[in-house]
């Protein structure tokens, strides 16, 4: 008798001890893209892209985009940081393809917990793979939590003055998503807590006001960097070059270099959004830049 084929089978949660923390990373879902290139680095050749696949042993024509949350339990409170995809790619045909379709509710069930067993929801930025699960039919997916933004991005969302064409939709979806939250939630910025042992850092650019956020417990720390950088060859190893989705390029690529000197330099473990699941790393220096390590058992032990 033959074996029938299981294929496609992959782990969607991964958690771990972190201090007196718990941690969790949850893959929200995931979208196959064609064309690195010119999404990155556009002001570059085509040739330095490929070369650079190349290298890293990856195809330089079709990639896989992730989307992977992270929740922290501090032992008082459930944080979940982000909220993937939703219902976005079923209710909005101008999304199916781009985005996947959200398991954030599932994910967590694995891990043992409910959507009412949130207490807070952390949005790192407006951007729809972000905000897409906190709501569905117009209702709350995480009834009994409050939520935290960064006071300049829920700002710059609400005023809705200069946003670029590009983010036309981005627009209405968070106001159709996120405004409504207003009268429950709290606007931080930079150097805030969230909580006892997490705070926000500066990571604007990618969006006008994103926030990351720093974790520390028992001695560890570990950052989340929400979407500081968004593949892990060509954001890492070249943190210069432009990305296509960035808001402000230019801002981005400096909160892109300081966060990506800052992990190297302090040895922080980093959640990434986009990373390949687990999501979890470290970056090392390397003679022209940086790059990204996977976890292997480190956080294990």
């Amino acid at each position: 008798m033959l074996a029938s084929m299981q294929s496609g089978l992959q782990p969607t949660v991964y958690g771990f001890k972190f201090g007196s923390f718990e941690i969790a990373t949850v893959l929200d879902g995931k979208a196959v893209r064609d064309g690195l290139y010119p999404s990155f680095g556009p002001e570059h050749s085509a040739k330095e892209a490929q070369e650079l696949c190349r290298k890293n042993g990856i195809d330089a024509n079709r990639y896989v985009h992730p989307f992977i949350p992270t929740l922290v339990n501090t032992g008082k409170e459930l944080i979940l940081f982000d909220t993937g995809n939703g219902a976005l790619s079923r209710d909005y045909p101008q999304l199916r393809g781009r985005l996947s379709e959200g398991r954030l509710v599932e994910g967590l069930a694995q891990l043992g917990y409910e959507a009412e067993d949130i207490d807070i929801v952390v949005i790192t930025h407006g951007h729809p793979d972000h905000i897409g699960g906190l709501m569905d039919g117009g209702q709350p997916i995480f009834p009994d939590a409050r939520y935290v933004f960064g006071a300049t991005e829920f700002e710059f969302w609400k005023r809705g003055e200069n946003v670029r064409e590009a983010r036309k939709f981005n627009l209405q979806l968070f106001q159709k998503l996120a405004l409504p939250l207003a009268d429950r939630s709290s606007f931080i910025k930079p150097g805030d807590e969230v909580a006892p042992g997490i705070r926000a850092v500066d990571a604007a650019g990618h969006s006008p006001g994103m926030l990351a956020y720093q974790v520390e417990s028992g001695g560890k720390r570990l950052l989340i960097w929400a979407d500081s950088c968004v593949h892990y060859v060509m954001a890492i190893q070249r943190p210069d070059w432009h990305l296509d989705v960035d808001d402000d390029k230019d801002k981005a690529v400096a909160t892109r270099k300081r966060i990506l000197a800052m992990a190297a330099a302090e040895k922080l473990f980093v959640t990434g959004y986009h990373m390949p699941f687990p999501g979890i790393g470290t970056i090392d220096r390397t003679t022209d830049g940086y790059r990204w390590v996977p976890v292997s058992y480190q956080l294990d032990l």
